[in-house]
């Protein structure tokens, strides 16, 4: 697989849980200022568009919602 596979991937994954839960990006945002961890709506958006962003985004984002298992199969 492509690094651009890979990274479509991982967005998948992390839009996927989002989407379980029912939240925004503004959501996200407001529940990573929870845990100390400043990102804008806008940052967030343009991250998870590219599908660019760093494993410790990804940790930080799936704590702050509550995902405690991520499954692989669907991204």
């Amino acid at each position: 697989m492509a690094d651009a596979e890979w990274n479509g991937r991982v967005k998948g994954i992390l839009k996927a849980e989002l989407k379980r839960r029912n939240l925004s990006y503004r959501d996200l945002s407001e529940k990573l200022a929870a845990l100390g961890i400043q990102e804008n709506e806008a940052n967030i958006k343009n991250k998870i568009s590219r599908g660019g962003f760093s494993a410790v985004f990804l940790v930080q984002s799936l704590v702050a919602i509550g995902c405690q298992t991520v499954r692989l199969e669907d991204a």
